[in-house]
């Protein structure tokens, strides 16, 4: 199947906008994931979008209409394994009339595929905008100088969610005020990454406030290797939970003489992600540097 099938710019779709508002053209990846079908279905329900590109590795189904596949009926954009084939056809294809703004990369795949495919998508000029958690900080520092050296405007959000933004504003709050603290998020039992990226981004932010928490006398000694959770170097203890049934829910509890001070926010359905991520796609390409986290953008 010709790489080029997977890009199509169709200029008797239903969709109209005008002059002022062009649709940006959208790649994704991990196209048949839970996420990135969602995306894909938010992406064709707007008129400031376009899917081009759908890239997912399942040999199977190479080739099929993605909109066939998810249940949207035919869309005329087909799955494909070749992730830079699709980005190099997406680079070239943006009409030089101006009826097109540059392509845009979400990414819902792995760990271990997402460095990969942001640097990729930034050396095409493809603009990325990674979902995906799992990065490390030495990662997150190549990618935003790669970014800034090419001046593609990138970013990794470790969560779409508006209410968890408004989660981890009000824990770095409450860090200024509280020494005992500890994180614990639950997600379904096919994430792959723990903790995750999100609960790691609230870990970050809550540290800004204060360099050590949970200073004690007694010497902890666990009788199960892990039972206390992850520790960071500034005292800060991170427990994960996965379990089938569950979305993705964290909870930060702050302790004092006498008090404990509780946040949590629950994600019950993954559209709760999507304002947040058509939010992003359409920003992302007004910067020229790598943005991380969704605080950042909104």
């Amino acid at each position: 199947m010709p790489v080029t099938r997977n890009i199509k710019y169709d200029s008797k779709k239903t969709k109209t906008m005008s002059s002022d508002n062009q649709s940006i053209p959208v790649l994704v990846a991990g196209a048949l994931g839970r996420m990135g079908s969602e995306v894909i279905k938010a992406i064709n329900s707007s008129n400031d979008f376009e899917l081009v590109g759908a890239i997912d590795n399942l040999k199977e189904k190479e080739g099929q209409d993605i909109g066939t596949l998810i249940g949207l009926g035919q869309l005329d954009v087909f799955v494909s394994s070749d992730l830079e084939g699709s980005l190099c056809a997406a680079s070239q294809n943006i009409p030089k009339d101006g009826t097109r703004k540059a392509a845009v990369l979400v990414d819902f795949t792995n760990p271990k595929v997402a460095y990969t495919h942001t640097r990729t998508a930034i050396a095409y000029g493809v603009h990325p905008v990674i979902g995906t958690t799992g990065f490390t900080s030495d990662q997150l520092d190549e990618l935003s100088k790669f970014a800034e050296k090419a001046c593609v405007g990138s970013a990794i959000i470790p969560n779409f969610s508006v209410g968890m933004v408004l989660l981890q504003q009000a824990a770095a709050a409450a860090a200024r005020f509280y020494e005992h603290a500890e994180l614990t998020e639950m997600h379904h039992n096919q994430k792959v990454d723990a903790p995750s990226g999100t609960c790691i981004k609230t870990a970050e932010l809550i540290e800004e406030q204060r360099s050590k928490f949970n200073i004690t006398k007694v010497n902890e000694e666990e009788f199960i290797k892990g039972s206390r959770g992850g520790l960071r170097s500034s005292g800060l203890r991170l427990h994960s939970i996965r379990l089938p049934g569950l979305v993705a829910h964290q909870q930060v509890m702050f302790g004092s003489k006498g008090e404990t001070y509780e946040l949590s926010h629950n994600t019950i359905d993954r559209a709760a992600y999507m304002p947040g991520v058509l939010l992003v796609v359409k920003k992302i390409s007004s910067y020229n540097k790598l943005i991380y986290g969704l605080e950042k953008i909104l």
